[in-house]
């Protein structure tokens, strides 16, 4: 029972991180290297931020320990001056029932710490660069991946060069395997630190302003329409991309053959097309006098292939996803002046029969109409009181006396009273607001057009693997900034107490004071600067001036978007209306021809037993078989013909004035009625 809940949370963890992977990714699609890479990474995470709360309290334990051991021996010597017989007082500490050995958080740590560490450095800014590199070999695809990120690991290896030489330089510091261990990581999480300071202060200020916003439903509906007025334009980009792209593959298609050397990577090239861009290049004329490509060429046109159609994917499903949000916050304006207080849908759909009961049309006019504005409201004003302590710790940890961090006092508080369930439940929902702020800035993130986080699994490797890289930066600084918080960091409150078994694998940047006792400590102070701005929306304003249009509110250019949004979406309803009336209109037309062919074969067997009682012979007789019966005479039985088509029936029943409602729903084959064929921009 001791481990019951460590266990639990470990299995949380897990279950967490491999929803959330199951919801944004598509692991039967996804390479199983870049699936079990990023699921790691956002384990190792999610397990950091669900067990630091027990090793809080298992550390809050043992310094109980020890502080009344020390007073204990100090009483005994004094005892045993004045008198031999009283007994010295009992140790009152208790342990708390999720207490786990600190060997064990030790062992945990430095696995989860080092693995993720290789994960974010090494292995998968490798495997990002691979998956978007254009080669066509394994060794050429990492060959570019190397290079890909020579920059980026070459600058890395020049700050740590010239933090060795610092240190080497600087007398009475000799440099060891501990130190360099502690380095590397110290100055990982310096830019951890760093990040997440940039992401909290935006964070912070939007997440209870966007709550506060999402309960107006006018501001919400408005805000869809700027979103999807821009969104349009880089719809409209991506499509333009891929043209070009189809029109040079067209080309290069033309000018190598079957037999031409690179005709099998031009075929490598093609296979990432989806059938419907495949069938849009071969529909194309080839131009007169394609030129053969090279190598290079091709390895150039396969990169850009690749990042087109993850922007295409990326925009496409963006698309989708936000006119699904308008139109139902279309819904619910519209609903709010119903009478009958439930809730209709402009654009019915199914509804599994658990759903329907649980959650029926009127409990759902209650929800959408009435009280979700309310809990939207309610959240908006519990996330900002988190982030105004947020706010206020940050700026106030490093004073130990008098304390002022809010959090540090709440666990020094449940400490003395050894309320252990206190203080894990403080230290979870602070760790998880601030990893709710840093990430959903994180998963929102459009950083050059190509990373985003969509559901419905339609994210594909390349932001997946960023998302995964992102994580593994952020949580460790997080974590070891939460413990500055709460004065659980020795080196930061320059007093001595037990330090969790964390900060202990983590290490300090001892051998660099400039960092350890001026960045780390007074850059978190920045956070209310960022706050401030962000609160006053100076980077949207600033963007705006510099030609990123922002909504700003009552300027005109938004206005503008936000009316071009609605038409946009007006467009689109009337769109999906027409082709859920043509769809209506041909399921009836099937059902009733289904039905009327029934009743006339259910009439034509009546009749023809009829008439095989009266003359048998003349109608069935012995050399009367289908291979028997002469042409002209099958010409006048067509509906004993096991070839007749709808068209043929038709015209033969109702004449030819019939035919052209359903020449142009038939595809030619059998007994078949479908579709007319849709390309993937066909907004017809």
């Amino acid at each position: 029972m001791v481990y019951t809940l460590f266990v639990v949370e470990i299995i949380s963890a897990f279950v967490l991180a491999a929803t959330l992977l199951y919801r944004y990714g598509d692991c039967y699609r996804n390479h199983i290297l870049v699936t079990v890479s990023v699921l790691t990474a956002w384990y190792f995470s999610f397990v950091i931020m669900f067990l630091l709360p027990l090793d809080v309290t298992s550390t809050v334990y043992r310094q109980c320990l020890e502080d009344n051991s020390t007073i204990a021996i100090a009483e005994r010597a004094v005892i045993n001056n004045v008198s031999s017989t009283t007994t010295p007082p009992i140790v009152p500490c208790q342990e708390p029932w999720s207490y786990v050995h600190k060997e064990v958080f030790t062992n945990l740590w430095r696995v989860v710490y080092w693995t993720s560490q290789c994960l974010t450095w090494l292995i998968m800014p490798m495997m990002q660069s691979y998956s978007k590199a254009g080669d066509f070999t394994v060794k050429g695809k990492l060959k570019s991946a190397l290079v890909d990120n020579a920059i980026y690991y070459g600058s890395y290896l020049l700050i740590c060069g010239i933090l060795l030489i610092y240190i080497a330089l600087k007398p009475g510091v000799s440099l060891d395997g501990a130190k360099i261990k502690a380095i590397a990581s110290s100055a990982s999480n310096t830019w951890g630190l760093f990040l997440l300071i940039l992401l909290l202060g935006y964070a912070l200020v939007e997440v209870p302003r966007n709550l506060w916003n999402n309960s107006k439903k006018n501001y919400t509906l408005t805000y869809s329409y700027f979103k999807i007025a821009k969104l349009s334009t880089d719809k409209c980009e991506a499509e333009e991309t891929v043209d070009d792209i189809l029109d040079s593959l067209s080309a290069i298609t033309a000018a190598v053959g079957p037999g031409h050397p690179l005709h099998r990577h031009v075929e490598t090239i093609v296979q990432k097309l989806p059938v419907q861009l495949r069938d849009r290049m071969t529909s194309r004329p080839p131009p007169e006098r394609p030129a053969s490509p090279s190598l290079k060429s091709l390895v150039n046109l396969h990169k850009k292939t690749i990042k087109a159609l993850h922007v295409l994917q990326r925009t496409e499903t963006q698309w989708g996803l936000s006119l699904e949000r308008i139109f139902h916050l279309e819904d619910v304006a519209s609903n709010q002046r119903l009478p009958d207080r439930r809730f209709q849908h402009f654009f019915p759909t199914p509804r599994p029969k658990l759903q329907r009961i649980l959650y029926p049309p009127i409990l759902e006019w209650y929800w959408e109409c009435f009280l979700k504005q309310y809990f939207l409201k309610g959240m908006a004003i519990i996330t900002g009181i988190m982030s105004v302590a947020v706010v206020w710790s940050e700026m106030t940890f490093f004073c130990k006396k008098p304390v002022l961090s809010v959090f540090a006092n709440v666990v020094i508080a449940a400490g003395e009273t050894y309320n252990y369930a206190a203080i894990v439940t403080i230290s979870t929902v602070v760790i998880a607001y601030m990893f709710y702020c840093a990430y959903s800035t994180v998963l929102k993130i459009r950083l050059l057009n190509l990373y985003y986080l969509a559901p419905h699994h339609q994210t594909n490797e390349y932001s997946l693997i960023f998302s995964g890289m992102m994580v593994c930066r952020l949580t460790p600084a997080m974590c070891l900034n939460f413990l500055s918080l709460i004065h659980m960091d020795s080196h930061v409150i320059k007093e001595r107490v037990m330090e969790t078994s964390y900060t202990q694998i983590m290490g300090h940047m001892d051998v660099l004071g400039i960092i350890a006792e001026g960045f780390n400590i007074y850059f978190p102070m920045l956070v209310v600067l960022l706050c401030l701005a962000t609160y006053l929306s100076l980077g949207s304003r600033v963007l705006t001036l510099c030609g990123f249009q922002q909504f700003v509110g009552d300027d005109e250019l938004t206005t503008d978007l936000v009316d071009e949004g609605r038409e946009i979406v007006k467009r689109e309803k009337r769109k999906r209306q027409r082709a859920e009336e043509s769809m209506s209109r041909r399921r009836d037309y099937s059902e009733r021809f289904t039905k009327y062919r029934t009743n006339r074969d259910t009439n034509d067997g009546a009749r023809t037993g009829l008439l095989h009682d009266v003359d048998t012979e003349y109608y069935a007789g012995p050399d009367r078989s289908s291979a028997a019966v002469p042409d002209y005479e099958r010409a006048e039985m067509p509906y004993n013909r096991s070839d007749l088509t709808l068209e043929d029936e038709i015209e033969h029943r109702f004449g030819d004035s019939a035919l052209p409602t359903v020449r142009t729903e038939y595809d030619g084959r059998r007994d078949k009625m479908t579709m007319p064929p849709r390309g993937l921009f066909d907004d017809v």
